[in-house]
């Protein structure tokens, strides 16, 4: 059968590894094989799940496919119940920054919309997430997804033992507001492994936060949210639903990312299969 989180009959996650006192954990070499499989299956769903995304498509849909995949591959959708959390992935369409909750709502042509997809598998969860365009996008949401996903490729560059986690945040602003953009500061990256969120809580603006420093066996994420306008949110009543204050668009890439002794491992970086989106080749790029 699958093998359940925690929270997944409680609700409740497990505080450990998120307090003061506690250390950055540094995964062993059998951690860090189960988190390779764990990420892999992460994107391979998360690709599915893309592949499904075009104008009529409701983020229902795109939930009931996650799930069924991950009952497929013996995982967990980690969002499911994770603090009552009501679905299996995170559709965030538009101006919603994160924590889009599946439901009819149909995606319409000119639609941007980030999938959040973490899973669970053999102990450990993979977490990535990735833009995709419903039909044609205009140019303004090309620009927003070119200058987040460099942004996000800047700040993933400078991931390797001896690195400052705290330099991350200034990496991403630095480039976005030099463009015209905001970058929000009320949701983190974070440590990830047998817990889904856990230090270095890693933010993604200018700061001078002690947050410690990479080491290889380290896994954490890197993951911006990148606002056309003001990266202010409100949340919805639904209490996870957050969208830009002023109604413009958002964006968002997410990798789990491993140190390595020389640099770092994208665990859940695409594979010869995944898609291949406008922004990450260079003879379709946007200039910005």
């Amino acid at each position: 059968g699958v093998v359940l989180p925690e929270y997944a009959k409680s609700g409740t996650p497990s505080t450990k590894g998120i307090m003061p006192w506690d250390k950055i954990e540094v995964k062993s070499e059998s951690d860090i094989e189960k988190m390779r499989v764990s990420g892999r299956i992460a994107r391979e769903i998360l690709d599915a799940a893309g592949r499904l995304v075009k104008p009529g498509v409701k983020t229902d849909e795109i939930d009931e496919l996650v799930h069924r995949m991950c009952m497929e591959r013996n995982c967990y959708p980690s969002p499911l119940n994770y603090n009552k959390f009501p679905k299996s992935v995170c559709t965030s369409v538009n101006e919603v920054i994160c924590h889009g909750i599946p439901d009819s709502t149909e995606l319409n042509s000119g639609d941007i919309i980030n999938i959040d997809v973490t899973i669970y598998h053999d102990g450990f969860h993979g977490d990535c997430s990735e833009m995709f365009v419903v039909g044609e996008a205009d140019d303004a949401s090309k620009k927003l997804i070119q200058v987040t996903y460099n942004s996000w490729q800047e700040a993933l560059k400078h991931c390797k033992p001896g690195a400052k986690y705290n330099q991350l945040g200034g990496i991403i602003e630095k480039y976005v507001r030099k463009r015209g953009y905001s970058t929000s500061r009320d949701f983190v990256a974070h440590g990830i492994g047998k817990s889904f969120h856990v230090k270095p809580f890693i933010l993604h603006y200018e700061n001078n936060e002690n947050l410690g420093t990479m080491q290889p066996g380290h896994v954490f994420t890197v993951e911006p949210m990148i606002c056309e306008g003001t990266a202010e949110h409100i949340l919805w009543p639904d209490q996870w639903t957050a969208t830009t204050k002023d109604g413009k668009r958002s964006a968002q890439f997410e990798h789990t990312v491993l140190i390595t002794k020389d640099g770092a491992e994208f665990l859940t970086g695409k594979t010869p299969s995944s898609p291949v989106q406008f922004w990450e080749d260079p003879t379709t790029q946007v200039k910005v």
